[in-house]
C-alpha cells in the first residue's frame, strides 16, 4: 500500500479504498460539536499574521434526513451489541446534534475496525464533552476486553474561567483489536524526576521494572501544545504537536508499518509517520487540508504529489473539475487556487463578494512585496468579468490579475484583458500581460502562470527545519 492523501467523506474512502485488515495504527481527532468554524491563518509576506481567514470546516453535526439514513443503516447492518447501544443512546439523548455526532462516529468506528489489523490499536482524540459516550460505544464496538488505556495529555496552557477549573487536558482513548497487540514502551520510556533520581542514587528508593534515568512510560502524558511562535505551527487550528504523535506511533507500530489518519486536518500524524519511516494514509474533506499537507510534506521532506505519494479525490481532468464545482463550488475553488500555488483569500460563506479569492505574492525590487490578484470562476464567464477584475486589480494596488475559468474565455474577454497592458518586472526586465486568463485545462495541461515565479512566496508557512521554497509553482 502506497503513502496516499485522500479528498472527500472519510466513511466513502474507507469503504472505496481501505481494504479489511490492512491497517497497523490508526490515530483520529474528529471534530466535535462545539458549534465554531474552524479557520486557517496565513501569515502575510512580511511575517505578521494575516487578517484573511479561511473556513476549513464548520465543527458540528445535526440530526438531518441524512443521520436519520445512517441510523437506520446501523440497525440494519451493525452487530446486535452496537445496535443495542445506539437505540438507548437515541431514548436518553434525543435525536439532536450529540446524538447526531454519536451517529456518524459510530457508523465510521465500525468501518475502521474492519480496516484494523488484528494485531493493530486506535487512539481516538475525544473532546471532554463526549468522551463519556465515545468510551462506551468504543467499548461497544472494540470489546471491553480490548480497552487498553485512557491517556490523559497534560499541557499548562489555556484560558482561566471565573466559575470553573482551569482545562488543562485532553483525553485519548487506546483501543487494540485483539489481545495480540504491538505495544514497545521502550521507545517511548519517560524521564525520572530529579527528585527520583536523587533517591535512587542516595538508595532511599530502588528501582524497579527499568533503571536509570527513564521508567516505564505511564498514561498522563506532559507535552506542550504548540505556541503561537514555534516553528512546527502552521496555523490550522486543531494542530496537534509533533511530539505527541510520536509517542503514539513509536508506542504502537513498527517501521513500514501502515498509519492512518481519517480525519488528517494538517497532516500532523502524516508528517510523523513519515519522519518514523512508516507508511502512511491521511483522509480530509476540505480542499484546504489536503493542500496545506501538500506543502508540508514539499517543505519537511521534499515529497511531491504523484511523484512520491498519492493523492485521490481530486479532480485530474476537465469532467472531474465540472463534476467538483457542481457539488461544491467553495472547494472547487480551493482546489483551483492550489493548481497555481495562490493563496486563498477570505471567507466566502460570509459578507459581501470582495472580487478576490485568492492572492500570489512575489518579490520583485529585493524590498517591496507584490500581488497578483486571482479570480475564480466555475460558471459563466463574460467581458464583464475582465472588466471588475481590473477594478480590483487598482483598488487593491496589485500589479496582476488572474482569472481561473472552467469555460473557454469570450473574444471580446481576450481583447479586454490585452487592452490592460503590461507590468514590467524590476527583477526580470521582462513584462508580463496585466491581465491573464487561464482555463482550468490549461493548468491541468500544465499551463503555467506568466508571472516572476522565481521570487514567489510560499503560499503556506513554512514547515519546521525547512529553508524558504525559492520556486512554488511546482504542483
Amino acid at each position: 500500500m502506497e503513502n496516499t492523501l485522500y479528498y472527500g467523506d472519510n466513511l466513502n474512502v474507507l469503504r472505496t479504498h481501505i481494504p479489511d485488515n490492512s491497517i497497523d495504527l490508526i490515530y483520529l481527532d474528529p471534530p466535535f460539536n462545539s458549534k465554531t468554524y474552524y479557520n486557517i491563518l496565513f501569515a502575510e509576506p512580511a511575517g505578521e499574521p494575516s487578517k484573511a481567514q479561511i473556513t476549513a470546516f464548520e465543527d458540528t453535526w445535526h440530526w438531518t434526513e441524512e443521520t436519520e439514513r445512517t441510523f437506520q443503516e446501523i440497525v440494519d447492518t451493525a452487530p446486535t451489541s452496537v445496535v443495542e447501544m445506539m437505540k438507548a443512546f437515541r431514548q436518553f439523548i434525543k435525536p439532536n446534534d450529540v446524538m447526531a455526532y454519536l451517529t456518524m462516529m459510530c457508523i465510521r468506528l465500525l468501518e475502521l475496525k474492519r480496516v484494523l489489523k488484528n494485531t493493530g490499536s486506535i487512539y481516538l482524540h475525544c473532546d471532554p464533552t463526549a468522551s463519556h459516550y465515545l468510551k462506551i460505544l468504543m467499548d461497544t464496538i472494540f470489546g471491553k476486553k480490548n480497552f487498553r488505556n485512557e491517556v490523559i495529555w497534560w499541557y499548562e496552557t489555556g484560558g482561566i474561567p471565573k466559575k470553573d477549573f482551569s482545562r488543562k487536558h485532553d483525553i485519548i482513548f487506546r483501543y487494540s483489536k485483539s489481545d495480540k497487540y504491538i505495544f514497545r514502551p521502550k521507545e517511548v520510556m519517560e524521564k525520572r524526576s530529579d527528585e527520583v533520581l536523587r533517591r535512587i542514587a542516595t538508595g532511599s528508593l530502588t528501582a524497579t521494572r527499568s533503571t536509570g534515568q527513564h521508567r516505564h512510560p505511564s498514561d498522563v502524558w506532559k507535552i506542550p501544545t504548540i505556541n503561537a511562535m514555534a516553528k512546527e505551527r502552521l496555523g490550522y487550528p486543531t494542530q496537534k504537536p509533533e511530539a505527541l504523535l510520536e509517542k503514539i506511533i513509536k508506542a504502537s507500530s513498527n517501521k513500514g508499518d501502515i498509519v492512518l489518519d481519517p480525519f488528517c486536518g494538517c497532516g500532523t500524524a502524516n508528517a510523523v509517520a513519515q519522519k518514523l519511516n512508516r507508511k502512511w494514509l491521511g483522509i480530509d474533506i476540505t480542499h484546504l487540508a489536503i493542500n496545506l499537507i501538500k506543502w508540508r510534506l514539499k517543505d519537511m521532506f521534499g515529497l511531491k504529489p504523484k511523484k512520491d505519494y498519492k493523492v485521490i479525490g481530486e479532480p485530474e481532468d476537465l469532467s472531474g473539475a465540472m463534476e467538483l464545482a457542481s457539488q461544491n463550488r467553495y472547494q472547487f475553488q480551493w482546489w483551483a487556487l492550489s493548481l497555481i500555488s495562490a493563496r486563498p483569500y477570505g471567507d466566502k460563506k460570509k459578507g459581501a463578494d470582495t472580487g478576490i479569492d485568492g492572492y500570489i505574492f512575489f518579490m520583485d525590487d529585493k524590498k517591496e512585496v507584490k500581488k497578483a490578484i486571482v479570480s475564480v470562476k466555475s460558471g459563466k464567464v463574460s467581458v464583464k468579468d475582465i472588466r471588475e477584475l481590473g477594478q480590483v486589480i487598482k483598488r487593491e494596488s496589485a500589479v496582476l490579475g488572474i482569472l481561473l475559468t472552467l469555460e473557454d474565455p469570450t473574444t471580446p474577454m481576450i481583447r479586454e484583458a490585452t487592452t490592460e497592458g503590461f507590468y514590467k518586472s524590476n527583477l526580470t526586465k521582462k513584462n508580463y500581460p496585466k491581465i491573464q486568463i487561464y482555463t482550468i485545462k490549461d493548468i491541468l495541461d500544465a499551463k503555467r502562470v506568466n508571472i516572476p515565479i522565481q521570487f514567489s512566496i510560499s503560499p503556506y508557512k513554512q514547515a519546521q527545519g525547512v529553508k524558504p521554497v525559492s520556486e512554488v509553482l511546482e504542483f
